[in-house]
């Protein structure tokens, strides 16, 4: 039952980070009227860094990939935890009524690191 609930998981929130990647290139979602002056003005500061959009969309789209996929969730997790933190950061500082959302991604790659501990051991050994 357990791992039946971590796919489920996994399912959803890798599929949050393949659409939100897609957008990065295909810019298919609007932005939300509501959203702060200073965060569209860092959004916007990144679009005119031409290679970084793209760069962080592609992890984006593999890391929600890898995170679907059992076999390869560990290493989706690590790809996605760089970008969950840039995205909490973001969150925290210029717009915190998104926190809930990444909490919930938090918690979901957490328990992926936990569950595959094994697996990152190799990395930290001498």
């Amino acid at each position: 039952m357990k791992k039946k609930i971590l796919f489920v998981l996994c399912l959803l929130a890798g599929l949050m980070f393949i659409n939100a990647g897609l957008n990065k290139f295909f810019q298919y979602m609007p932005v939300p009227k509501n959203m702060p002056d200073k965060m569209v003005n860092v959004m916007m500061a990144f679009v005119t860094i031409g290679w970084l959009m793209p760069l962080v969309g592609t992890f984006e789209v593999i890391g929600g990939l890898l995170l679907i996929i059992p076999r390869t969730r560990a290493l989706g997790a690590i790809v996605l935890v760089p970008i969950l933190t840039g995205i909490l950061l973001a969150n925290i500082s210029m717009a915190p009524s998104g926190l809930p959302i990444v909490f919930a991604l938090i918690v979901i790659l957490a328990w992926v690191i936990i569950e595959n501990r094994a697996k990152y051991l190799p990395m930290i050994e001498k």
